[in-house]
């Protein structure tokens, strides 16, 4: 078996965990996102992803359980693993989530919590202006972050193996991201000779 290893993301919505994602793909590890789960789950029940993604998320934890999406994402995972030895698994909730990638992957799964104050994943947010704001319907950052909070978040970020604190340039937030993808890579590679 080659070495694998699957690097979990975890943060508040605006921290970064986006960017970490577009770094891994730029270095040619593939991504599987929670947000992919839901996303399917949300047009698979013909609803709008855009409105409903948060309703839908809540509903597969409420009907299957808390690890319910973690557990839909492992077969993407296993899928990826095949042709790749590093996965970035985006967005992670909760610490039922990390038990599911824990007992999956063991000593192969690294946690990396992705930090930054609210005032600055709220300008964030602002300037991506990729989510609907409140005057259109959407949700207010504080919302999200109790509902993401709600799903044990904090527990998760709480277990992180490597903390990031995302308040730098971007540039310097890519590079760290990158550093963090290549210790992973070559950790068990070493002894090659």
């Amino acid at each position: 078996m080659l070495s694998m290893h699957v690097i979990g993301t975890v943060g508040l919505p605006g921290s970064g965990k986006g960017e970490a994602a577009t770094v891994a793909r730029e270095n040619g590890i593939p991504v599987v996102t929670m947000g992919d789960v839901v996303r399917q789950e949300t047009a698979d029940r013909g609803l709008d992803p855009s409105k409903d993604h948060g309703s839908v998320a809540k509903a597969l934890r409420e009907e299957h359980g808390p690890a319910a999406i973690a557990e839909r994402s492992l077969p993407m995972i296993a899928d990826r693993l095949e042709d790749h030895e590093t996965v970035l698994v985006d967005g992670i909730r909760s610490d039922t989530e990390v038990d599911v990638f824990e007992s999956e992957f063991d000593d192969a799964f690294t946690l990396v919590s992705i930090e930054a104050p609210f005032e600055v994943r709220a300008e964030r947010i602002d300037a991506r202006g990729r989510d609907l704001g409140e005057d259109d319907g959407g949700e207010a950052l504080a919302t999200r972050d109790e509902r993401e909070r709600g799903f044990g978040m904090d527990d998760a970020m709480a277990r992180a193996d490597v903390v990031i604190d995302n308040t730098d340039s971007l540039e310097a937030y890519h590079d760290r991201i990158e550093r963090i993808i290549h210790q992973q890579t070559h950790d068990t590679e070493v002894h090659h000779s």
